[in-house]
């Protein structure tokens, strides 16, 4: 299994309707949130789904996000 953090551009398995296949994780936990690189559209699904539907991790953060609950120490 690959591993993905928060900000990363992964691939999913099938396209968007706006016709991107990829998305930006914005959240980690036992839910991950996803926003779609094309329409900006944001999907949550149980991380199970998620690593099920999930084709590769393209490119990783450089940064991380801030205002988040990983991120606050």
């Amino acid at each position: 299994m690959e591993e993905f953090l928060l900000g990363d551009l992964v691939q999913m398995r099938k396209k968007h309707p706006c016709g991107s296949d990829q998305w930006t994780v914005i959240r980690v936990g036992a839910d991950i949130k996803i926003r779609c690189s094309g329409c900006s559209r944001i999907v949550m699904l149980d991380r199970a789904d998620f690593v099920k539907r999930m084709k590769k991790v393209i490119a990783h953060s450089e940064e991380p996000i801030r205002g988040t609950n990983e991120t606050d120490f």
